[in-house]
């Protein structure tokens, strides 16, 4: 483990800077969209990558290698973006209250140096737990123990932890604490504050939200080069709708994110719905509350009803359905970037999908959002869901077939349709127009009547660029 360790800080010091002077931000062109800190824009691709697996959890060089092939694999299809939780158990560095595992930090090094190697931004998440004892929250997983009295911590409850003095410089501490050792690295997406922070129990009161006003600043004072930003739980029912609308608007949380998955056991029907339309609308849902910031569908997937676990259609979805539409959908419908996908062990890599995101990539190489004063739309018929991007140099418009939805692929066993000669009118005129198949990753040049067009056959999606 310790040359594994010295060879990824190695890589960390003489590997040759990727964009080492660039940072990102939000555009000042459009706040719609990411750029870097010379006004070039970013559009985030990528996944949620939050620890090694559990098999893997006990072994670092197994754990390492495994991530690894992960970031490999992202990489090499064009992926420029994970998402890593700091306080999962094999990177948490605070075992004890306020006391930092050195032999931790090292791991959180080698992690950066070697998302470094593989050009992938990292958004760190600095907690995800819930409570401090079983008894406020039966989830081990969700629970900090360290900061009970009975393990020699300082508080009583999750509520001390927020409103006292105590509670809240544990916090401050380890900013402190990452903050010397890593500062505003060019390398980071961007900081956020926790997991799905309503998950803690007391959030329904007002101590919550002062508590992430002050450490909103306080993280942003730390890291003034980095975004700063903060989580809520999965956007399935409208209890949700109150909280998402307060966060987004809230002046010092950077980003607009927004969780939600495939849950036959969510509320809200929408969570029931087709992967794209499910994505689509959690974009749509961010985009009423007019709060000038990108957005990001950062954590999506399918799960267990009222998530019991991963989906059992994972393993029927070895074309790689769902993430097609979790990568597609949100962008298409003026997201920053794609969706974030969970599940990246269980299903993308299990399933090998990773190729996806050099389908999204070549579908949308040499467009720059910002530049082409891209703006979203929509349309439906019968047949399809029409995804528009109209803009003044380049349109893209994704078409998306209805009946090849996970309902008829992965329940029923149903294999897609073949679409043949079918008529689509177009958002801008053009003499020619490119047809992506991002399931074939063929290109079709195909001549238009000026207004609409014969599409090539295709099964379940296709893009269709228009140069104006």
């Amino acid at each position: 483990m310790k040359r594994l360790l010295s060879a990824l800080v190695l890589i960390l010091l003489v590997q040759p800077a990727f964009s080492q002077t660039r940072f990102i931000e939000v555009s000042k062109v459009n706040p719609s969209y990411f750029a870097f800190s010379d006004g070039s824009t970013y559009i985030p691709i990528g996944i949620n990558m939050i620890n090694p697996s559990g098999r893997n959890g006990r072994n670092a060089d197994s754990a390492f290698a495994e991530i690894e092939h992960w970031m490999k694999n992202l990489s090499e299809n064009g992926g420029n973006y994970i998402r890593v939780w700091l306080s999962q158990s094999f990177w948490d560095i605070e075992t004890k209250a306020g006391v930092y595992d050195e032999e931790k930090a090292k791991r959180i090094d080698s992690f950066i140096s070697m998302a470094r190697k593989y050009h992938l931004r990292i958004k760190l998440t600095l907690e995800h737990f819930r409570s401090i004892t079983l008894e406020e929250n039966p989830q081990e997983w969700a629970t900090k123990f360290a900061y009970h009295k009975s393990n020699g911590g300082p508080l009583d409850s999750i509520a001390q932890y927020l409103s006292t003095p105590q509670g809240q410089k544990l916090f401050l501490d380890k900013l402190d604490f990452y903050q010397k050792r890593y500062g505003s690295d060019t390398l980071f997406f961007g900081w956020e504050l926790w997991n799905e922070m309503n998950a803690v129990k007391g959030a329904e009161d007002e101590i919550f939200w002062q508590w992430n006003e002050k450490m909103l600043k306080a993280l942003k004072e730390k890291f003034p080069h980095n975004l700063a930003m903060q989580s809520l739980g999965s956007f399935d029912g409208d209890y949700a709708k109150p909280l998402y609308e307060r966060l987004m608007k809230m002046p010092g949380n950077e980003v607009a994110q927004v969780h939600r998955y495939l849950d036959l056991g969510a509320p809200m029907e929408i969570c029931h719905a087709p992967m794209d339309v499910i994505t689509a609308s959690a974009v749509k849902d961010l985009q009423a509350y007019h709060a000038s910031k990108p957005i990001l569908v950062a954590e999506t997937g399918a799960v267990e009803p009222k998530h019991a676990g991963p989906s059992k259609y994972y393993p029927k979805d070895t074309a790689g359905i769902l993430l097609h539409d979790i990568l597609f959908a949100p962008f298409f419908t003026g997201a920053a970037g794609t969706g974030m996908s969970w599940h990246w062990e269980s299903y993308v890599d299990k399933n090998n999908l990773w190729y996806h995101y050099g389908r999204f990539n070549e579908a949308i190489k040499g467009v720059d959002p910002v530049r082409d004063k891209l703006v979203p739309g929509f349309t439906e018929t019968d047949m399809f869901r029409i995804y528009t991007l109209k803009g003044q140099n380049t349109s893209l418009v994704w078409v998306r077939e209805k009946s090849s939805d996970w309902q008829n692929e992965l329940e029923k066993g149903l294999p897609a349709k073949v679409v043949s000669k079918a008529t689509l009118k177009l958002p801008a005129k053009a003499k020619f127009v490119d047809v992506y198949d991002p399931w074939t990753n063929e290109h079709i040049k195909v001549k238009t009547n000026g207004t609409s067009i014969v599409l090539p056959d295709f099964r379940r999606s296709v893009v269709i660029r228009i140069n104006n």
